[in-house]
């Protein structure tokens, strides 16, 4: 079996909720030599990241992401521990959740599994998170990035807030923030950011990118 039919059963086999099937391809993979990294973001993650997009067009809905996301955590406790450790980016620590007063968390929760695919450590404070919890946790649990995300136009002040306390209390923090409202201009020098992401895969390379400097 081809790199490419295999890959291919890895992103259709999440996208179809198919928990035996991606495991399957993905045992294959490692059979038939395909790197770990490759069957991870070319498959699993391609798959989840047109979950995604179904879920935004309305043709997906929470408990089909749920399982979706079960079908590719099923392929990444067979790849995962095969992938070098070189390739799993920079070590760090980010202290994730959703702005205060949004119970929007879907795209939080593919965020974090993009987090957790590139070897991140993650601290997940949920939906709704008081601006202050952010920082505050950070500090605790020295943390090097506190990704937001808000996805309404009257959460997403709360961006700025939360920036300007990382400045004060947590000065060494990376501040990354997205959301339907947020483009790269409000984020960046409105708010004050230091990254923006727009979709999962992108808050992973984002982050990954802030962890180095």
């Amino acid at each position: 079996m081809s790199k490419e039919e295999i890959l291919k059963d890895l992103h259709e086999g999440v996208v179809e909720m198919d928990e035996e099937k991606v495991q399957e391809a993905a045992q294959r993979a490692l059979d038939e030599g395909v790197e770990p990294m490759d069957a991870i973001l070319d498959g699993l993650v391609s798959g989840i990241s047109e979950v995604g997009d179904l879920f935004d067009e309305g043709e997906k809905f929470v408990p089909e992401v749920l399982m979706s996301s079960e079908a590719l955590y099923a392929g990444l406790d067979i790849l995962k521990p095969h992938v070098d450790a070189d390739d799993l980016g920079v070590e760090g620590k980010v202290i994730l959740g959703v702005a205060e007063g949004d119970v929007h968390d879907i795209g939080k929760n593919l965020v974090r599994l993009m987090f957790d695919v590139s070897g991140m450590e993650i601290v997940d404070l949920g939906k709704d998170v008081q601006n202050d919890l952010f920082v505050k946790r950070c500090v605790e649990e020295d943390g090097d990035i506190i990704a937001v995300s808000a996805m309404m136009t009257s959460t997403m002040l709360a961006i700025e807030d939360i920036v300007d306390d990382a400045r004060k209390n947590a000065p060494d923090a990376k501040v990354l923030c997205g959301g339907a409202p947020i483009n790269e201009k409000t984020a960046v020098q409105e708010f004050g950011a230091d990254g923006y992401a727009n979709d999962a895969t992108e808050a992973a390379r984002v982050a990954l990118k802030l962890l180095k400097e």
